[in-house]
Formats: C-alpha cells, structure tokens, sequence
C-alpha cells in the first residue's frame, strides 16, 4: 500500500511571487490615486466657494444687506451647513472679504486661507 502525503498551503516562494505582484500594482496604482485625490480636493474647493458665494449674492438680493457672518447664512437657512476647506480640512479657515462698496455687513465674500496651489498653477488663496 502507497500512501500518499497531501500539501496543503503555499510554498515561500509562491507567497513571494503574489506579494511581488502587489506591490508592483501599488507602485503602480498609487501616483494616480494620489493625484485623484488631489484634483478631487481642488474640485470641492471651488464648488465650495461657488455655492458660498451665490448663498451671499442670494442673500443680499433678499435683505439689502450682506451678512454679518458665515453662521447667519447657516442660520437664514440659505446654507445647510458651513463650508468646508478641503484643502485645510477645516470650516473655519476662510478669509472673510468685506463688501466692496459702503454696504451694511462684513461678509461680501470669502477666499481659502490654504498654502499653495492648484495643478494648474493658480494659488489657492486667490480662487
């Protein structure tokens, strides 16, 4: 009678050779990723200031006036929430811009405090 011996599990070298393949995937997968990341955060941040501001234009059509703060906004209810700095990660980072003419309020507009810039070239601070 032959008895055979089953293998059961992988050799150390098939386990390095799927391990070698990984990592050449996320060697590979990893700068894209990174950099839809990136092009993500820009997108979000202008969408941000786009919404933010046509909340303030929305705003002074309906009051004469623009607002005292980012809360009031919140708080009339023409913004649901405060907006965020993708780029800082923070909704209280803005740089509050006041209204250019002698009109009554403090809020006439908002820029991004973040350092830096876009990919394509432009400062974040002057979106």
């Amino acid at each position: 009678m032959v008895t055979h011996k089953l293998r059961r599990g992988f050799t150390l070298i098939e386990l390095l050779v799927v391990l070698a393949i990984v990592a050449t995937l996320l060697a590979l997968s990893l700068p894209r990723y990174s950099q839809s990341v990136d092009i993500a955060r820009e997108r979000v941040l202008v969408e941000n200031l786009r919404t933010t501001r046509d909340a303030i234009d929305k705003f002074y059509a309906d009051t004469l006036r623009y607002p005292e703060s980012l809360d009031e906004l919140v708080e009339r209810r023409y913004l649901r929430s405060l907006p965020m700095d993708p780029i800082l990660d923070n909704d209280k980072a803005w740089r509050i811009l006041p209204p250019a003419s002698e009109k009554k309020g403090q809020v006439g507009d908002l820029k991004s405090t973040a350092q830096g810039q876009t990919l394509d070239g432009k400062p974040f601070n002057e979106l």
